[in-house]
């Protein structure tokens, strides 16, 4: 195999319909990188569960944007990135890039896994989602107009997904990334609380804030017909990880972009330009 940037489906995206990998995927495209999607309905088929899929969307495979779903957090995720990774190294991947979550043990883990698997690597250690609000299991809260969250006092310097993206790419494509571990944030951190009056203010709605226990939390992800698997992580999430020990912004899209992380009013307005967020009558 060389290093041709010809070599068909040399870059393959897991994670490739996902918030951060169809991103992702689009940048490489756009710039005529050889992709190939990871994804259950893809030409060569890929699934985390069915370990069978993993030798046929790495063969011929350069480099690797690993986006693990559900999330690195989850139990049994350890093990897939350990398995993963010797697959890759086996089928003469020469590059990966991880994306993690910041301020999860379980996601240091894997982080450490691939940074001893051999590889080349980059990690790319990210907050929690702006667009959970629009892509995610909050999106259904905007559109009723309240949400009913737990912690909304607690500051997260919420990350814009193009930005993830924007690095991935970077760390994927050129040189000079290897072996960095980027933090991504947004430039400032707000409440859960003040995200919803930013979104409000962006949509010229009204929506509210509302501050439940994690059990009504969870019950009301139900409700919505949240899958169990989302609920659990969200679930886990809130109790764990957003109690305030991510508040502090980071620097890394400065780092690995050389410009500011993309503020939350932004994403705030762009999204809200799109109508995800209108009521349909």
């Amino acid at each position: 195999m060389t290093n041709s940037t010809t070599d068909q489906h040399r870059i393959l995206v897991t994670g490739g319909t996902g918030k951060t990998g169809s991103r992702v995927a689009t940048r490489l495209t756009q710039a005529g990188h050889p992709i190939r999607i990871g994804s259950r309905s893809a030409q060569t088929p890929f699934s985390w569960e069915d370990r069978a899929t993993w030798p046929a969307a790495l063969a011929g495979v350069h480099t690797v944007y690993v986006a693990y779903q559900p999330d690195l957090a989850v139990p049994g995720a350890p093990d897939a990135i350990r398995a993963f990774t010797a697959a890759a190294v086996q089928s003469g991947v020469r590059r990966l890039v991880l994306l993690s979550g910041r301020g999860e043990p379980e996601a240091v883990e894997c982080e450490e896994i691939v940074q001893g698997s051999g590889l080349e690597w980059t990690i790319v250690r990210c907050s929690f989602f702006a667009q959970n609000f629009s892509e995610g299991a909050f999106t259904d809260y905007i559109l009723a107009g309240e949400v009913a969250m737990p912690n909304g006092d607690v500051p997260e310097p919420f990350v814009h997904a193009d930005d993830i993206a924007d690095v991935a790419v970077r760390a994927l494509t050129e040189d000079g990334h290897q072996g960095e571990v980027y933090e991504l944030t947004g430039p400032r951190a707000l409440t859960f609380a003040e995200a919803v009056a930013e979104i409000a203010a962006a949509t010229g709605r009204e929506i509210a804030f509302i501050p439940v226990s994690r059990t009504d939390f969870v019950a009301a992800l139900t409700e919505y017909q949240v899958p169990a698997d989302a609920v659990s992580l969200l679930d886990y999430l809130f109790g764990t990880i957003l109690d305030g020990r991510n508040s502090k912004t980071a620097d890394g899209v400065r780092r690995a972009l050389g410009r500011e992380a993309k503020d939350f009013t932004e994403y705030a307005r762009e999204t809200a330009a799109t109508g995800i967020w209108n009521i349909q009558g």
